[in-house]
């Protein structure tokens, strides 16, 4: 059986991105996989101080982690590449590597910088692209959407879907990086119109403080949905946090 590929993006930066990659990567390992977590390029992190892929390895457990780009600044790993002088990261470096990992494990997980198209070289190729040149090259590859709760969200989910869609990158759903332990009516009716905007469905929610459990991989499976390794029951959960009904409008 071939390993299973998923490109971790988000609709933006802070999202819960590297929690949610490390809930898919706890859950798989728990269910007796190989997992390995591919970080394209790393931002922000000095040269050996722990990047995001060691935080999934922490949170997660035994894993195999792999960087292949890292660029001091906190930047778009274009700007950030551009400003330290060092090489830009070329999708055939992500096949290359990806196909590797694939090769020895059950799932490897390619978690992206900030959104869907975040440059990562001067010629404008982004993760998409990146997960393209995968699937071009024969592997299987998906991409999970971590995005936000409240407000804004649901615009940001129906760009990102648009995008992945016209360059026929399959959607596998939506996972919430961050629910609130107050949600408030905004998160609460998200959980129907986001799989409405996204044309895909909601794989879970994270609770917030996530990556700060005691037992991390019970966090991750009670709050992933079956199809990446859970228990979390979609129907369930938007009916304990359905929303109070409207007003009424007046009668006429």
């Amino acid at each position: 059986m071939s390993a299973r590929i998923l490109f971790v993006t988000g609709t933006n930066t802070d999202v819960g991105k590297t929690v949610a990659t490390a809930a898919v990567a706890a859950a798989a390992l728990r269910a007796g996989r190989k997992v390995a977590v591919l970080k394209p390029g790393q931002t922000g992190v000095a040269p050996g101080e722990p990047g995001d892929a060691a935080e999934v390895a922490r949170l997660a457990g035994d894993l195999t982690i792999s960087e292949l780009a890292r660029y001091p600044e906190p930047l778009a790993p274009d700007t950030a590449a551009r400003r330290s002088g060092l090489p830009y990261l070329s999708p055939a470096e992500v096949v290359a590597e990806v196909a590797d990992l694939a090769a020895t494990h059950d799932v490897v997980l390619v978690e992206g910088a900030g959104g869907l198209l975040v440059r990562y070289d001067d010629q404008g190729r982004t993760l998409a692209d990146q997960a393209r040149a995968v699937l071009d090259a024969g592997l299987p590859a998906e991409v999970l959407l971590v995005a936000s709760a409240g407000l804004g969200t649901l615009n940001i989910v129906a760009l990102t879907a648009e995008a992945l869609a016209a360059r026929g990158l399959p959607l596998a759903g939506v996972l919430v990086g961050s629910w609130p332990t107050d949600p408030g009516l905004a998160e609460r009716c998200n959980l129907a119109d986001l799989p409405r905007s996204a044309g895909a469905p909601l794989l879970g929610a994270l609770p917030e403080r996530a990556g700060a459990a005691e037992d991390f991989t019970e966090v991750a499976l009670a709050s992933l949905a079956p199809e990446l390794g859970g228990t979390w029951d979609a129907e369930h959960f938007a009916h304990v946090h359905r929303p109070e009904p409207g007003p009424r409008p007046p009668k006429v």
